[in-house]
């Protein structure tokens, strides 16, 4: 065979690999690259989805789920009653009070790790940085176990995730830039105060073709493209090729696909648009809903702040119970209106919602009415499916600053969302330096009451 008939050949076969990815007729605007080198893993059906609502800067325990009323640590908000009689949250949350029985408050949450870099990685992790094991954060990590290949959308969208404390704890880690999650939506705190240009962070840049370009010239460019990487595949053989190669065929996928409309937030209802809120936390709970109908397995949805000029999100060292309060605001319509829409749609037993920052606020209000950093003892909410909800894990002791019950660790954590989803935790994936990592560690203890 000559060689002409060798490089027809290869080009023939790359072609019919693409083509069966849906890729001709699409888009090689310069959005691919960065899709490219940001997000792969793809899925279409699942047994079960998650969507992380990540609190930016550790939301305050005593000012959410673990009130104390009466005592001076417990501040200005007031405890009320929730579906689920004895269980008390704060008075900004009434809707998210309203479904109650839905979700599990953990108030019994306890660390060491009260710097945000080493805090953030460790609660996305799993673990503290460890010489050079890179972890995969959390989204990365399930989307593997509960993601299909084949997919249009990717097994992992993050929506405005602010990664400045700790880069490192929103990457993939030794899985590979197949599991990176596709980001959408701008991290800058002020984003969300602007109402005008919500919409627009929250779409994917780029998924028409250029203009001036056919498809007959972008089936052309993506031919050339072909050969090139097939050349650059044998004599550089390996999983960076290849992970570059399927990144490729999946962005031209989802380019082509129907299923690229869940970012399109204009075919939804206006007044559930409102009931989420017109902000761009609560449009993101909407495109949550939207892609995990879709089946897309693990969204996360950050809460970086309101741009009121008085805190960064969650980080409330000065005036934290201003700041605080317009931060409920926001969470709780968006938050509550998305139980009640994957209820209605059926989705709700089978996607579990997991509310958390990295640590959360000192008990003790200091001088510029704000809390510090706390780990000591703190809370999140798991919600929804594989969650026995209606019910408290774990006390605190009356002034809030130590854990008096059934401390719960961040691997316990771990274990707990593994049972919840149907996850062997003693699963194995092979590290960047050859050992072997479990989805939770073997001493993690699963909280049973809420997912045995």
């Amino acid at each position: 065979m000559t060689m002409a008939a060798e490089s027809s050949l290869s080009r023939r076969d790359m072609m019919k690999r693409l083509s069966a990815y849906g890729a001709f007729g699409a888009s090689m605007s310069g959005w691919l690259p960065a899709f490219a080198n940001n997000t792969a893993g793809q899925t279409t059906e699942r047994q079960r989805s998650v969507i992380l609502l990540w609190m930016t800067g550790g939301p305050p325990q005593t000012d959410t789920f673990d009130m104390k009323p009466g005592h001076a640590n417990g501040g200005q908000f007031k405890p009320i009653e929730t579906s689920v009689p004895g269980i008390q949250i704060c008075e900004h949350l009434p809707q998210v009070a309203r479904l109650m029985q839905y979700c599990a408050p953990i108030r019994s949450m306890s660390t060491k790790e009260g710097d945000h870099t080493r805090a953030t990685y460790l609660l996305r992790t799993g673990n503290l940085p460890q010489g050079p094991i890179d972890y995969p954060t959390l989204g990365s990590l399930f989307s593997k176990e509960l993601g299909q290949e084949d997919s249009d959308l990717p097994n992992f969208v993050a929506v405005a995730p602010y990664t400045q404390f700790s880069p490192a704890a929103y990457g993939p880690g030794f899985l590979g830039p197949k599991f990176a999650p596709l980001i959408v939506g701008d991290a800058n705190p002020l984003g969300n105060a602007n109402q005008m240009n919500y919409d627009r962070s929250l779409a994917v840049k780029n998924l028409s073709l250029p203009q001036g370009i056919d498809i007959a010239r972008a089936d052309a460019r993506l031919s050339l493209l072909a050969d090139m990487e097939t050349d650059f595949a044998s004599t550089r053989p390996g999983l960076t090729a290849e992970s570059h190669q399927s990144a490729y065929s999946a962005a031209v996928r989802m380019m082509r696909s129907e299923a690229v409309k869940a970012f399109n937030l204009d075919d939804e209802n206006a007044k559930l648009r409102d009931a989420y809120g017109r902000n761009q936390f609560g449009q993101a709970c909407l495109l949550a809903r939207r892609l995990v109908e879709r089946g897309v397995p693990f969204v996360e949805v950050s809460l970086n702040g309101l741009g009121n000029g008085q805190s960064f999100a969650w980080d409330t060292h000065l005036q934290n119970f201003t700041s605080v309060k317009g931060l409920l605001e926001a969470l709780d319509p968006a938050w509550a209106t998305l139980m009640t829409d994957l209820k209605d749609r059926g989705l709700l037993d089978s996607t579990m919602i997991v509310w958390m920052g990295e640590f959360g606020r000192t008990p003790r209000i200091n001088e510029q009415a704000g809390r510090d950093h706390f780990p000591n003892a703190w809370s999140t909410v798991l919600c929804g499916g594989g969650i026995r909800g209606g019910q408290v894990v774990g006390k605190t002791s009356e002034d809030g600053m130590k854990v008096e019950e059934r401390p719960v660790s961040v691997q316990d954590l771990f274990a707990t969302l593994c049972k919840g989803l149907g996850l062997d935790s003693m699963k194995q994936n092979i590290s960047n330096v050859g050992r072997p990592i479990r989805l939770a560690d073997p001493t993690a203890k699963p909280i049973e009451e809420i997912v045995g």
